[in-house]
């Protein structure tokens, strides 16, 4: 009898609600675990459906993962949006503080992401692109509603590229900070700070 209802509950999941289930067993088992030692049958197991409704929702591993990671970019322009009225200096520690929390505890995940991306993956790089243009333009859009920083978007087209260069700084950064650890969180998150605020000024 369990099992049946266990069935019928499986059957009342909507196609976005198996999806939505389907890539949250796929961000926990990418930010415990490297890429290669995640298997498609594991992901099946843990959501309770079979490896071809899997394949259905998402054709290959790779294409399963680049959805992961859109997802999760997502959840993080959310979590570090910019709040309304708020200066950028002190935005920023807590944006970045956020934003490092989830590196470290998706540290398995951001590292497969970027490699993926540095090894040509289309499916990842189409992800990877996305995602960067809508950190730039949230960081952006944050500095030309500041008081302090605004006026300086006048005639300063520099200022994307500025933006653009620093969210390279920030993952080079956070990927060496993964590999060797010698700084604390708080090291890192200053250091990231200090260097988008001498770019923009």
């Amino acid at each position: 009898m369990p099992a049946n209802q266990g069935e019928r509950a499986r059957r009342r999941l909507s196609t976005e609600e198996r999806r939505e289930q389907l890539l949250s067993v796929g961000a926990k088992l990418f930010s415990e675990s490297p890429y290669d030692d995640v298997w498609i049958e594991q992901v099946a197991e843990i959501a309770g459906v079979s490896r071809g409704l899997l394949y259905h929702y998402f054709p290959t591993k790779r294409d399963f993962f680049a959805a992961v990671v859109e997802r999760e970019s997502e959840r993080m322009l959310r979590m570090t949006a910019a709040v309304p009225g708020v200066p950028v200096r002190e935005q920023l520690t807590a944006g970045l503080d956020t934003y490092l929390g989830y590196v470290q505890a998706h540290a398995h995940g951001f590292r497969a992401f970027h490699r993926a991306d540095a090894a040509g993956d289309q499916a990842v790089r189409r992800v990877y692109q996305r995602a960067l243009a809508a950190q730039e333009r949230q960081i952006l859009a944050a500095l030309a509603a500041d008081p302090e920083f605004g006026p300086a978007f006048e005639g300063a087209p520099q200022v994307r590229l500025a933006v653009r260069g620093w969210l390279a700084f920030t993952t080079a950064v956070c990927l060496e900070w993964l590999r060797d650890g010698e700084l604390t969180r708080e090291q890192v998150r200053d250091l990231c700070a200090r260097a988008l605020l001498g770019v923009i000024a």
